[in-house]
C-alpha cells in the first residue's frame, strides 16, 4: 500500500477544480490542515481541505449568534470541502483570523518553492565544501540567519567532523535562536575537542590540551578540574 506524502497530497488537490461554497457561491480556498489535530483528536483524514473564507458568506456571519445562544461560545463555522467529493461539512472558528495562517495562496507557494531552492542550493555549497575542506565557509553557513535551519544544522555537524579548534570561540561567542541548533552547536564543539585532545579551561575559558596540568593563559592548576 502507497502512503501519499504532504507534497503529493498538495499537487492532487492543485489540480482539481476549486469548489464553490453552497452557502454563499464564493469560490473556496485550499486550506492546511494543522499538524496537531483538532476535535476528537482524529484529524479530518486529509492533510489539505477547501475552506470558505468569505466573511460575507451566510453559514459564517450566522454561525456566531447562533452558536452563542446554543453553547455560550463566542464563535462559528466555515464551510468545508474534502478535495474531489461533494461532502460539505462544518470548521469551527474563533475569531474572524481563525484558520487564514494556514490558506494555500500562489504567494505561499511561491515562498515555499523558494525556500525549497534555498534548501537544494545550501547542500551543493556544503558538499563543495567538504570536498575543498573549507571551513570558513561552513562556519558563516552555520552562523547565517538568512540560510534555510536544515542547511545551518548539516554545516554546524560537519563543523564538528572538519574543524579544529580555531573555529570553537566564534561558536561558543554566538548565540543560535534555534534550540536544535544549539544543541548541534555543542556537540559540534564537543567532537571538536575529541579529534583535538583539547578541552577549555574552567577558570579563563581558554583552549589547553586535555591533559594539561597547568593553564598555560591563567597559569591556575587544571589538573582534575
Amino acid at each position: 500500500m502507497n502512503i501519499e506524502t504532504r507534497e503529493e497530497a498538495l499537487e492532487r488537490v492543485l489540480a482539481l477544480e476549486k469548489p464553490n461554497c453552497p452557502h454563499c457561491n464564493q469560490e473556496m480556498q485550499i486550506w492546511e490542515v494543522p499538524q496537531i489535530t483538532c476535535g476528537d483528536g482524529l484529524g479530518w483524514g486529509e492533510p489539505f481541505l477547501f475552506i470558505c473564507f468569505n466573511d460575507d458568506c451566510p453559514l459564517f456571519k450566522g454561525g456566531w449568534e447562533e452558536l452563542l445562544e446554543q453553547v455560550g461560545q463566542v464563535s462559528s463555522y466555515r464551510c468545508m470541502n474534502y478535495p474531489g467529493t461533494d461532502n460539505y461539512e462544518l470548521l469551527p472558528v474563533f475569531s474572524h483570523m481563525g484558520g487564514e495562517g494556514q490558506i494555500i495562496t500562489d504567494e505561499t507557494m511561491a515562498q515555499q518553492a523558494a525556500q525549497e531552492e534555498a534548501i537544494k542550493s545550501g547542500f551543493s555549497i556544503l558538499a563543495d565544501c567538504y570536498v575543498n575542506h573549507d571551513l570558513v565557509q561552513l562556519l558563516k553557513m552555520t552562523m547565517d540567519t538568512s540560510e534555510p535551519g536544515r542547511v545551518r544544522l548539516k554545516a554546524a555537524e560537519m563543523l564538528g567532523d572538519l574543524a579544529d579548534t580555531e573555529a570553537i570561540d566564534p561558536l561558543r561567542n554566538t548565540r543560535f535562536g534555534m534550540a536544535k541548533l544549539q544543541d548541534t552547536v555543542n556537540e559540534a564543539i564537543k567532537k571538536i575537542h575529541t579529534r583535538c585532545f583539547t578541552r577549555e579551561c574552567p577558570f579563563c575559558a581558554e583552549i589547553i590540551k586535555k591533559q594539561a596540568k597547568v593553564c598555560k593563559h591563567c597559569n591556575k592548576e587544571v589538573a582534575g578540574q
